[in-house]
């Protein structure tokens, strides 16, 4: 699976030249709404009459775990189009189901350079801790990639 996924990650930043998932969403029709939401809910994505919405609370003032949110919740709107899926703030990244992990799994790949991955933890060894500080994104999503 982390093949399938990786790959559509590249394929996806090389055609649109962006890891960044506001511009994708933009290029690939999916409209980013940012308003507020139950406390738990980070974000979720959902599709209306054919067209793909992603969901983000406006009560998150972390930029980098909004950049996970709707990055995983592009990952949705790409794999799984026809799902309604919400990222819950606390519970999402640990959670097993396959959907979950797919865009979890995209989410990383689309955040965390290969580049990264290779300077830090092939070459200087760094622990998933320490790109966790390094990078600014929780060590769940670092186990992804």
């Amino acid at each position: 699976m982390n093949k399938k996924v990786s790959k559509l990650v590249a394929y996806l930043m090389r055609k649109y030249k962006t890891n960044d998932p506001g511009v994708l969403a933009d290029y690939l029709n999916v409209t980013i709404i940012r308003m507020p939401l139950e406390d738990m809910v980070a974000g979720f994505y959902k599709m209306i009459k054919r067209r793909k919405y992603i969901f983000l609370n406006t009560d998150i003032d972390d930029e980098s775990f909004m950049r996970v949110v709707s990055a995983h919740e592009l990952g949705h709107a790409i794999m799984h189009p026809k799902e309604n899926c919400a990222f819950l703030k606390s519970h999402t990244l640990f959670l097993t189901s396959k959907l979950e992990v797919e865009a979890n799994t995209f989410a990383a790949y689309l955040l965390i350079s290969d580049q990264d991955i290779n300077e830090y933890m092939v070459e200087r060894q760094y622990t998933t801790d320490m790109m966790s500080r390094l990078l600014g994104y929780r060590k769940e999503l670092i186990d992804f990639v």
